[in-house]
């Protein structure tokens, strides 16, 4: 079996560190025990950006917020569905996690991050959602494992009715907040509906090729 190399350690304000892993072509981020993402299997991921992306038809020129960056499937799914006048903001709040995707995972990264689409900021997606208005027609957020803040503990307040506020006031009428989770959460779907939305959620396969575990993203589209 080939072995697992780490390859660096990224520092997460407030929490413990991320770790990157390689084995033969493949990459994996791991938070202490937990492999959060990794390039073996990334289909919800992919599905997170295209199917945020196809309940915007109708929308012109829309403006996306990207809640962390990740290894950039969701930001290459949305920019292979989107057009030239489209907008993408990625909110990344780790530098190590950008370091990365232009360092070792360059190859993975495919140059999506210099799309002349594509804002990078680094920051807490939290503050640019409660710090904006109206501003944007869909935000994805793929910050965590689910509605908790398990990368780290601040990131909690996202899915509280205060968090769930905050995006409903970011998003433009018909705006729709797509949030990524590894199970199902039904505590979560009612305070998403509580806070105005009108909630879908789907099960998605961790591999695009439909297999693999089941994942959940949860489609909210502003009342």
């Amino acid at each position: 079996m080939t072995p697992r190399e780490l390859i660096g350690v990224a520092e997460v304000p407030g929490a413990q560190p991320l770790r990157l892993f390689r084995r033969g072509d493949d990459f994996m981020i791991v938070l202490d025990r937990n492999e959060l993402m990794s390039t073996r299997m990334h289909g919800s991921e992919v599905a997170l950006g295209t199917m945020a992306c196809d309940r915007l038809a109708g929308h012109a020129a829309p403006h996306l917020l990207i809640g962390g960056y990740g290894m950039g499937f969701t930001l290459r799914a949305v920019l292979g569905r989107l057009a030239a006048d489209a907008r993408v903001t990625v909110v990344e709040l780790v530098p190590g996690i950008i370091a990365w995707a232009r360092g070792p995972m360059a190859a993975v990264t495919d140059g999506c991050l210099d799309d002349p689409r594509v804002t990078l900021t680094m920051g807490d997606v939290a503050a640019t959602m409660r710090q904006s208005a109206a501003m944007f027609d869909a935000i994805l957020l793929d910050v965590d494992n689910g509605p908790d803040g398990l990368t780290r503990p601040e990131n909690d307040g996202i899915y509280t009715k205060h968090g769930l506020a905050d995006a409903h006031r970011a998003l433009r009428p018909g705006g729709v907040l797509a949030v990524w989770s590894a199970s199902p959460d039904p505590a979560f779907t009612r305070r998403m509906e509580r806070a105005g939305f009108a909630v879908e959620t789907v099960r998605v396969r961790a591999r695009e090729n439909g297999k693999g575990a089941a994942h959940v993203i949860w489609f909210a589209a502003k009342r």
